[in-house]
C-alpha cells in the first residue's frame, strides 16, 4: 500500500528529517545541488509525494497538503542558508590562500531536452488522441476575417482593439488564439470533425510573472450530427483525469465567448493542496485551465455548414498556465529565458 494513504504525516515527517540531515552533510555546492534535485527536483522525493495528494481522502488531504507545503518552504529555506554558508566558507579559504586562482571551471556538456510547454502540449494532444482528435496546424498570422469577424466577434470587441492585438496591416493581424483553425478546418473539411491544434499566439499583454505578449495555447474542435454539452464534458473530464489524475475534480462555471453558446470555463481542484486552499490557487482550492462551449450558430454559417443539421464543442486552453500548474513554476518568465540550469530539470 502507498505510505502517504496510511500516515501521511509520518511520511513527510521521514522527508523533513533525511533532507536535513542531507542538507547538514552536504560540503560542497554541487552536493548541494544533488541534495536539492533528490527532494525538491521534478522527480524528488518530496515533489513526487505532493503530486500523490489528490488520492487522499478529503478528510485528511487538507492538513496534508498544509504539511507538505511546510516541508518544501523549511527544505527550500535550509539549502538557501546551507548555499550562503559554503559560498562564505569557499571564499574564506581563497582568501587565506592567498593565490590567484586564473582557471575555470569545467564545463558540463548540455544534454538537450523538450522544453516543459512542449512536453504539456504534446501529452495534452496524446489524451485527446484516444479520444479520436487529430492533430493539425494553422497558420500565425491571420486576416482580421478568420480571427474575429468569421468568430461571431464583431470589430468594435475589446479584443479587437489595436491595444489588444498586434496589426500587421490593416485587415492583418498576428492570431490572438488558435481558435481561427476552426475556420480553416471548416472550409477544408466536412464532418465529422475531431481535431486539436497548438501554437503560438500574441496579445499586447505586460510582460510579468503571469502574462506574456507571446505564449503557447491549444484549440480543440468537435463537429458532427447530435453532439451535446454532455458530450463536452465527458471528454473535459477525461482530459482532466488523465492529466492531473483519477482524483483531480472538475467544475464548469458559466461564462461568454463569441463564438460558443453556451460558453463555460473549467476549473480543476487545486493539484498542490488537494482543495484546501494555497497560494497556487489563491485559497480557493480551485484553478482554472480553458474555456470552451457549444459552437455557436453564426460560426457555423461562417463557413456554409448547416446549423440544423450539426452541432460541434470547442475548447481552447493556455500551454503556458498548465505547464506552471503541473510542475509548480512560480513565474511564467521563466520559460522564456533558456537558462539550461532551469530547462535541464525537465532534460
Amino acid at each position: 500500500m502507498n505510505p502517504l494513504l496510511v500516515n501521511p504525516g509520518e511520511e513527510f515527517a521521514r522527508i523533513e528529517q533525511d533532507g536535513r540531515r542531507a542538507i547538514e552533510a552536504a560540503t560542497t555546492l554541487e552536493e548541494l545541488e544533488a541534495v536539492r534535485v533528490q527532494y525538491l527536483g521534478r522527480k524528488g522525493r518530496l515533489t513526487l509525494l505532493l503530486r500523490q495528494l489528490g488520492q487522499l481522502s478529503e478528510a485528511v488531504r487538507p492538513a496534508a497538503g498544509r504539511e507538505g507545503n511546510r516541508v518544501k518552504d523549511l527544505l527550500s529555506r535550509l539549502l538557501e542558508e546551507r548555499a550562503r554558508a559554503l559560498e562564505a566558507e569557499h571564499a574564506g579559504a581563497a582568501v587565506a590562500a592567498a593565490v590567484e586562482d586564473r582557471t575555470l571551471p569545467g564545463r558540463a556538456r548540455w544534454r538537450g531536452g523538450l522544453h516543459p510547454c512542449t512536453q504539456v502540449t504534446d501529452e495534452i494532444c496524446e489524451i485527446f488522441r484516444t479520444l479520436g482528435f487529430v492533430r493539425g496546424r494553422s497558420p500565425e498570422a491571420e486576416t482580421v476575417w478568420y480571427n474575429f469577424t468569421a468568430l461571431n466577434t464583431s470589430l468594435d470587441h475589446p479584443a479587437a482593439d489595436a491595444q489588444a492585438t498586434f496589426y500587421l496591416q490593416a485587415d492583418a493581424v498576428l492570431r490572438t488564439h488558435t481558435t481561427p483553425m476552426q475556420i480553416h478546418v471548416m472550409q477544408s473539411s466536412p464532418p465529422p470533425i475531431r481535431v486539436v491544434v497548438p501554437g503560438v499566439v500574441y496579445r499586447r499583454d505586460p510582460w510579468d510573472a503571469s502574462h506574456a505578449p507571446a505564449f503557447e495555447q491549444v484549440d480543440g474542435l468537435a463537429v458532427d450530427e447530435g453532439i451535446s454539452f454532455v458530450d463536452l464534458k465527458a471528454a473535459i473530464a477525461y482530459f482532466v483525469r488523465e492529466l492531473f489524475g483519477r482524483e483531480t475534480k472538475t467544475r464548469f462555471r458559466p461564462s461568454f465567448f463569441p463564438f460558443t453558446e453556451p460558453s463555460a470555463e473549467v476549473e480543476v481542484s487545486c493539484t498542490v493542496c488537494g482543495g484546501g486552499g494555497c497560494s497556487t490557487c489563491k485559497g480557493t482550492g480551485w484553478m482554472e485551465i480553458m474555456g470552451c462551449g457549444m459552437v455557436h450558430p453564426a460560426v457555423f454559417e461562417a463557413v456554409g455548414y448547416d446549423a440544423e443539421r450539426y452541432t460541434g464543442y470547442a475548447f481552447g486552453m493556455g500551454i503556458t498556465r498548465i505547464a506552471l500548474v503541473r510542475y509548480g513554476i512560480p513565474d511564467i518568465r521563466l520559460l522564456y529565458e533558456g537558462d539550461m540550469r532551469f530547462l535541464e530539470q525537465f532534460a
